[in-house]
């Protein structure tokens, strides 16, 4: 890499990880900002689902926005919203305020992830280079929703829930007054028309099927509120499809949906991130529930998780150019796979704890290496004016799979307690969700192997 190229690579990566960072920064302490606030318990759900709706809604269309009006404007757009957002959520009195404020983080989120990820893939040539950066913008964003976690708990013990929010100031501010100087313009010679058909069909195809799956988590599959958003979410995209395939500028041309390449290779990125997130999730009720950790010693445990998902960004594009994506992507599958089920093995003793700590380094390792695959799979074979497109269906498959991942899990593993209190047979309910968990990573695999062609065959595509 050239110096320039370091410092662009620096300059996008620290908002990238800021981002993820605010994906899980607040979970720790949504008890404590609902006291402090007065939201109800009904309620409470709002801090997170309100940034998730935005997040994963608006990704696709922004992420198109970024081709046609430039990346480096709405990247720095969006990091400015963040900053607000985060300064007037920190500073917040009522639920309303709060709400608002997290509503704008997720905007800003939807805006600056696919914006920065263009940026990434449009600064570095196809490859190696490219294949090295993608590699540490994945470790780092795995790493910074575990770290999300840890430092959630830390702020509000040692603070408060506020610094949650003020943290993104200083690091906003940072980005914005180095960004321009270092970071080019990207953007096509001629500006076509947006498809405001596609752009509307699927934001609001996203926001009902966002929306049902939080719905879902939180009242079971079977509320008709759930099963009404999330039919209304897939009828929504099946229009959206029809749409783009008869659209002179379509949001997103039907010929790259038939890529083999983009296709299954944000399938596997999706299995990915429902998997190991939610993963999280069940870790978490095992350590509080089961063996009674505190929600600080709880985020703390995970640190080894943010180690194992460090060398497997590191390591990813080495191993990427030894056997190419698509077998990455299997062996990842694989060690993710076999990680998680011997989860399946876990007790109702402290003395577990090595297994889970192995346990869930080797699947940080595993899981990493397919979200590298993923990214480097999905953006491959694509001009550099289809590029923020092609990451903005990257990054809308991340927001899906964040989203989706708890709810699914959620609802097996309460399903399976069946209104049981006591640790076995919640233990019992984790069992079963991470053998499942397994499954679906194992799923993942299949369909990789059955269906994906190697990188190096893309031209044939």
């Amino acid at each position: 890499m050239t110096g320039r190229q370091r410092l662009v690579l620096v300059v996008l990566l620290v908002a990238q990880f800021m981002l993820a960072v605010d994906f899980s920064i607040l979970n720790v302490a949504l008890p404590v900002i609902g006291n402090g606030l007065g939201f109800s318990l009904a309620n409470l759900q709002w801090i997170a689902t309100a940034f998730a709706l935005c997040a994963a809604g608006f990704t696709l269309l922004f992420g198109r926005v970024a081709d046609l009006f430039g990346r480096r404007r709405l990247f720095l757009f969006g990091l400015a919203l963040l900053g607000i957002s985060s300064l007037v959520g920190g500073l917040a009195t009522t639920p309303e305020l709060l709400i608002a404020a997290r509503v704008a983080q997720g905007l800003a989120t939807a805006a600056v992830t696919p914006a920065g990820l263009s940026l990434l893939t449009t600064s570095f040539p196809e490859g190696p280079l490219r294949d090295k950066a993608l590699g540490l913008n994945g470790a780092l964003m795995s790493a910074g929703f575990t770290t999300g976690a840890i430092l959630g708990g830390v702020l509000t013990d040692l603070l408060s829930w506020r610094w949650a929010f003020f943290i993104n100031v200083p690091v906003a501010l940072a980005v914005l007054l180095i960004a321009p100087a270092i970071i080019s313009e990207s953007r096509p010679t001629e500006r076509p028309k947006l498809d405001a058909p596609g752009a509307i069909t699927v934001t609001l195809g996203l926001l009902a099927l966002v929306f049902g799956l939080t719905q879902a988590g939180e009242h079971g599959w079977t509320s008709p509120i759930a099963a009404g958003s999330l039919l209304a979410g897939l009828a929504l995209l099946v229009v959206f499809y029809a749409v783009e395939a008869k659209s002179s500028s379509p949001l997103v041309p039907v010929g790259v949906l038939k890529r083999r390449t983009v296709a299954w290779g944000n399938i596997a990125g999706l299995i990915a991130f429902v998997t190991e997130t939610s993963l999280v999730f069940l870790m978490t009720l095992y350590l509080q529930e089961v063996l009674g950790f505190s929600p600080l010693a709880a985020g703390l445990s995970f640190g080894v998780l943010g180690v194992g998902t460090v060398i497997g960004g590191s390591i990813a594009a080495k191993v990427i150019g030894k056997i190419g994506t698509k077998q990455t992507l299997i062996t990842g599958g694989i060690l993710q796979t076999i990680a998680t089920a011997a989860l399946f093995g876990l007790g109702d003793e402290r003395s577990y704890m090595w297994l889970l700590l192995i346990g869930t380094f080797a699947g940080g390792i595993g899981n990493m290496l397919v979200i590298v695959g993923f990214m480097v799979t999905a953006t491959s074979g694509l001009p550099d004016h289809e590029q923020g497109m092609a990451t903005g269906l990257a990054t809308m498959t991340q927001q899906i799979g964040i989203t989706m991942g708890t709810p699914i899990m959620s609802a097996i593993a309460t399903a399976h307690i069946a209104g049981r209190t006591s640790p076995d047979a919640i233990l019992d309910g984790i069992g079963i969700a991470v053998l499942v968990n397994a499954a679906i990573v194992l799923l993942g695999v299949l369909t990789t192997t059955l269906f994906l062609h190697n990188r190096e065959k893309k031209a044939a595509l």
